[in-house]
């Protein structure tokens, strides 16, 4: 996989297809593919929207690199396909499974981790996230094994617990309109193992109202 950070012009086609700036401020930091590389992440929220737009930004970026991404949802737990597109991911790229529970999604991306083919790989857990520590080790050692930011999104109220011990970056997610189809996102870390917890990413969204 490239883990090479994008270059100017792959930024600005990521700007143009998302529609994303990240907001200047002393603490925010950047919310990407080279910073998850092979990290465990969480990624909650009450509401699932913001949650899909980090995530979909980062769809967005792993294709833009070339490095496959894939999708993994528990139960009713997905993306809206048109609102992705008009997003900018090439939904044709983007292997989607989907499954009943959240143990029969652990295995897939138990599997696709073992094929050291993705660079991206999200675990759309909804509500139901509860996860063995057994299987956090697992899945982490993997992520981190060959370099794949394996990113869970998990739908719960901001005081809610994470979802183990084994997470490297936890993160929670909120949305406001700022205008006429215009969207603030950001992301607050409450957890990061390298960088100590306090950061922020935020970014401006004039995507469809599905998805910001």
């Amino acid at each position: 996989m490239n883990n090479n950070l994008l270059t100017t012009a792959e930024f600005d086609q990521l700007i143009a297809r998302f529609g994303i700036r990240p907001t200047p401020s002393s603490e925010t930091r950047e919310w990407n593919l080279s910073s998850l590389a092979g990290r465990f992440v969480e990624l909650s929220s009450a509401e699932e929207t913001a949650s899909l737009t980090a995530a979909m930004s980062l769809v967005c970026e792993s294709q833009l690199r070339g490095e496959p991404a894939a999708w993994i949802a528990v139960g009713d737990s997905i993306f809206f396909p048109p609102d992705a597109a008009d997003s900018g991911v090439d939904l044709t790229a983007l292997p989607v499974i989907r499954t009943p529970d959240t143990k029969t999604a652990v295995r897939a991306a138990d599997r696709l981790l073992r094929s050291k083919g993705f660079g991206l790989i999200t675990l759309d857990l909804g509500p139901k996230s509860a996860m063995r520590v057994s299987v956090q080790t697992r899945l982490a050692g993997l992520a981190r094994k060959h370099g794949t930011a394996l990113l869970c999104l998990t739908r719960k109220g901001h005081h809610a617990a994470s979802i183990g011990s084994l997470v490297s970056i936890r993160g929670r997610t909120r949305v406001k309109k700022t205008g006429f189809n215009k969207f603030t996102w950001e992301i607050e870390i409450l957890k990061d193992k390298r960088l100590g917890p306090g950061w922020y990413h935020a970014g401006v969204c004039c995507g469809p109202d599905g998805l910001c």
